[in-house]
């Protein structure tokens, strides 16, 4: 297990994991004033709170279809010349949020990314091809194998954060040669997808689990069947608000006109994240779906503080079932089973080492698997993998064979006592029904990265900052590896000195090394600043790799490589506001090739800039969304590029800006690029402009800076969180969010 979450031990957190040796963690250095919050410093929440709040625009939430409406534009732009090459990771994986068994080919699985496309394995999980084309969204929701070999695959995914803001998609998908070609057949205003089973005694007979979106209300929502593979489709389980959606439907096993369906009430607000309500229970049909009861007997009935719900059905034991349960806020509530199909249940006896595996974010797992050949033996999904052998009396967790957080488990019908298991790190197999023998594919090329870094001197060395995965490296193994634990971030790379390396985690927390990452030094406590921002700024000085900026709501400077740190800069933000900005830090750091100017971004949207290196700070934009990124003329410290996050819903207010006198003047820049946040902007040789985004990377050309064109071919329609210019080689390296690493040449 490569990445970490946090564990309460008592009143205490803990990191919880096995990480590889090298691999480093400061428990409890999250840095001052850093707020813990309701799941802890590596629940999943942390991370979607820092991307969503880029993402909408201060006080408002994100538009319905944003992300589809901004590729489409992307996808009328002419493309530039060239050709994306992926350089990997490919044996890291990431987020697996669905799997699929074919149900004619043995070893045949199909692993649903979150926002990494579909896949599929012909050797039992042991290496993976694409199974979706590149040029559709890469948010997956849900994937099902029917019996005939057709595949279905919902985009969308349910689960609310863990990195980023919840990626929708476009509906429902079918493929009848095993994912060579897909067809859309509806319910494209989903916008999320919780599940979708086939019937085993009919495999043009599907049904849909459809969640809608967490940020709007409305949408197609509720339970969906189609007895024509997708031809058409009726809404047979409706929801009983605009906020509630169907997250699971399953067919009993072993009556198939039985079916159940668990629905969830859940909305991100601007200013809070309601995950639970009125509307999420559990239901049940006996007709097929015509019908429905909502269960009660002992699940909790109809109310405002009740989350999200995970049912398992036993196959050899009909009737028997089980529900794990959580509050609106993300706390255990209850784990229960029942042997009448429903309609009483029985809440069996609180389990410590359950409860905390849910980790205070329950929303983040609601999943049960009940081994098909032993209704006593139950696997729930947590942080950890818990498993009972007696019906929910004992526990145990698995926790350090595998990578933390679980999403998805199928038994193999063909195999006895074989499982693959889905997480936050990819795919995994048990030969033992679950119970340990757990080993993990070579190829799973669906990291999900924050950040890159290159280095002139040495084209293969890369490293990044990947989604609970860690800071990760290309060298010192024969394959990429983690050295720097947590959800990595800033990463950098010496231009002089490629074994001269720096990464962090979350809030700041950050290392250098002069091996190249075998021995790190922690050195945030040497920097002083009251706020670190989730992804906190750390950048080189353009003259002196020697000389680096940190950036957590004061600016720090240090001269000799990262050992010692001096703060230049006053608070350059509003402070923290929990109705707008959490953080009140700043967001970018980019110093000027002269030795005196540094310019400055910040969350709460604002600009600054010194001519003399933290003496005085002139502010020279305000009132802005979240800045993202700010470039410096090499040749003209006055002239800078500064980006601008947020889906504005068709709004006009810019999201790329230059100025070209310190500030004074500003010019909008943003000419045809998709309406969508821009993450990142790099100045190449020549003046040309590269500019990242959540529907890809865009250029402009010299002397056209407002006209913007897609470059190359063979990036994937996946979001672009960094990209690093290499002048010297003549190339641009992306960091996806779902996808890994994407490189590309650039004119000469």
């Amino acid at each position: 297990m490569q990445g970490w979450r946090a564990r309460r031990t008592g009143s205490r957190w803990v990191a919880v994991a096995a990480l590889a040796a090298g691999v480093l963690l400061v428990p409890g250095a999250q840095g001052a004033g850093a707020e813990e919050g309701e799941d802890g410093m590596g629940g999943p929440a942390a991370p979607a709170e820092y991307s969503y709040l880029q993402k909408a625009v201060p006080g408002g939430t994100l538009p319905a279809h944003a992300y589809e409406d901004a590729a489409a534009e992307a996808a009328g732009l002419t493309r530039t010349a060239g050709t994306w090459e992926s350089l990997g990771p490919s044996n890291i994986g990431g987020r697996v949020v669905d799997l699929a068994l074919d149900a004619e080919r043995s070893d045949t699985v199909y692993v649903a990314a979150a926002s990494g496309g579909l896949w599929r394995s012909t050797n039992a999980g042991s290496t993976f091809e694409k199974a979706w084309p590149d040029g559709q969204t890469q948010a997956m929701g849900a994937v099902a194998s029917a019996a005939d070999g057709t595949v279905y695959a919902g985009t969308g995914e349910v689960n609310p954060g863990g990195g980023s803001v919840t990626y929708e998609g476009t509906g429902v998908y079918r493929s009848v040669d095993r994912g060579k070609t897909w067809k859309s057949v509806g319910l494209r205003d989903s916008a999320t997808i919780g599940a979708i089973r086939t019937d085993p005694r009919n495999p043009r007979h599907v049904l849909v689990a459809a969640a809608g979106s967490l940020y709007t209300d409305g949408g197609d929502r509720g339970v969906y069947e189609t007895r024509n593979a997708g031809k058409t489709w009726h809404r047979i389980l409706r929801v009983p608000n605009g906020s509630t959606g169907a997250v699971d439907v399953q067919f009993d096993p072993s009556n198939p006109r039985r079916v159940y369906a668990v629905l969830w009430d859940r909305r991100r607000e601007p200013d809070k994240r309601t995950y639970g309500g009125v509307g999420s229970g559990v239901y049940r049909s006996d007709d097929g779906g015509v019908k429905w009861t909502r269960l009660d007997g002992g699940l909790p009935g109809p109310g405002s503080d009740v989350g999200r719900i995970g049912l398992g059905i036993s196959a050899s034991e009909p009737g028997r079932l089980y529900a794990v349960w959580g509050n609106a806020s993300g706390g255990f509530g209850g784990f229960l089973t029942s042997k009448d199909a429903g309609d009483s249940w029985t809440e069996l006896p609180r389990n410590e080492d359950l409860e905390e595996s849910q980790g205070g974010f329950q929303w983040w797992f609601g999943k049960v698997w009940v081994d098909p050949d032993d209704a006593r033996h139950v696997h729930v999904a947590g942080v950890e993998l818990m498993t009972t052998k007696d019906g929910g009396g004992t526990w145990t967790g698995e926790g350090s064979a595998i990578h933390a957080d679980q999403h998805a488990m199928a038994w193999d019908p063909r195999r006895s006592g074989r499982v693959y298991l889905g997480n936050d790190g990819g795919l995994y197999r048990s030969e033992a029904d679950g119970d340990g023998a757990w080993s993990k594919g070579t190829q799973q090329p669906w990291t999900q990265l924050y950040t890159v870094a290159t280095t002139p001197q040495d084209t293969s060395r890369i490293s990044g900052g990947a989604q609970d995965n860690g800071s990760l490296r290309s060298w010192g193994g024969v394959t990429y590896n983690s050295y720097v634990g947590g959800d990595g971030l800033q990463n950098l790379i010496n231009p002089t000195d490629r074994d001269n390396v720096f990464a962090c985690y979350q809030y700041g927390n950050c290392f250098r090394s002069t091996n190249g990452g075998n021995a790190n030094k922690y050195f945030t406590s040497a920097t002083v600043s009251d706020r670190r921002n989730w992804l906190t700024p750390l950048q080189f000085d353009p003259r002196d790799p020697k000389v680096l900026y940190y950036g957590g709501n004061r600016l720090n400077r240090s001269t000799d490589g990262g050992i010692t740190w001096q703060v230049i800069s006053p608070d350059l933000t509003g402070g923290p506001s929990r109705d707008t900005y959490p953080y009140g830090t700043l967001s970018t750091v980019a110093a000027a090739t002269d030795g005196r100017t540094v310019w400055v971004g910040t969350d709460d949207g604002r600009v600054w800039v010194t001519r003399d290196l933290g003496a005085h700070w002139t502010k020279v934009l305000e009132g802005q969304p979240w800045v993202t990124r700010i470039a410096v003329d090499p040749v003209d410290p006055a002239t800078a590029y500064v980006t601008l996050s947020g889906y504005r819903s068709g709004s006009a207010q810019p999201h790329v800006l230059r100025t070209r006198d310190a500030g004074a003047t500003w010019n909008d820049l943003s000419g045809n690029l998709p309406q969508a946040p821009v993450n990142d902007v790099v100045l190449a040789e020549g003046g040309r402009l590269y500019a990242a985004t959540d529907q890809g990377v865009f250029t402009s050309r010299p002397g056209s800076a407002a006209h913007w064109y897609r470059v190359g071919d063979g990036l994937p329609l996946v979001p672009v969180d960094d990209i690093e210019y290499d002048a010297v080689n003549q190339r641009l390296v992306a960091a996806t969010f779902g996808r890994g690493f994407y490189a590309i040449r650039t004119p000469e």
